[in-house]
């Protein structure tokens, strides 16, 4: 019975750790697309900055356990907008400047939704963490 527990618990640890890990990268990612949000080309009528996105795969962390990883990073496809500005460097023939496809607002509602699976996942550790301590505070009595 002990030793099933203590597999349950390692089991627990390894997805969480798993899971923070996989935020941790995508807050990364977030905070990259935020810093770009208003890079143009260096070239005239160029590409801006394309905003990326992290996918996550379910990946076995442990016998019998199943968390997450990021795998790879994909470019959003959605188009730039343009914006008028003739005197920009990176303005095309017409005037019009590419500006990235990142949206800060939609950028701040993914770092919230990453902040709090961050945060399930840390206090999964720390719940853990304290049951184990009391389980064996019961044990010495």
């Amino acid at each position: 019975m002990a030793d099933t527990s203590a597999t349950n618990s390692s089991q627990a640890l390894a997805i969480a750790a798993s899971a923070l890990h996989a935020q941790q990268t995508r807050m990364r990612i977030i905070a990259e697309n935020i810093a770009n949000a208003d890079s143009t080309s260096t070239t005239p009528g160029g590409d801006p900055y394309r905003r990326q996105m992290p996918i996550f795969q379910p990946t076995e962390v442990q016998r019998g356990a199943t968390g997450v990883k990021m795998t790879s990073v994909t470019l959003d496809p959605t188009a730039f907008h343009q914006e008028y500005n003739p005197n920009h460097p990176a303005a095309d023939a017409k005037g019009y400047v590419k500006m990235p496809n990142v949206d800060p607002l939609i950028e701040a509602l993914d770092m919230k939704e990453a902040q709090r699976a961050y945060d399930a996942n840390l206090n999964v550790i720390e719940t853990e963490r304290s049951m184990s301590g009391r389980l064996l505070d019961l044990i010495r009595k």
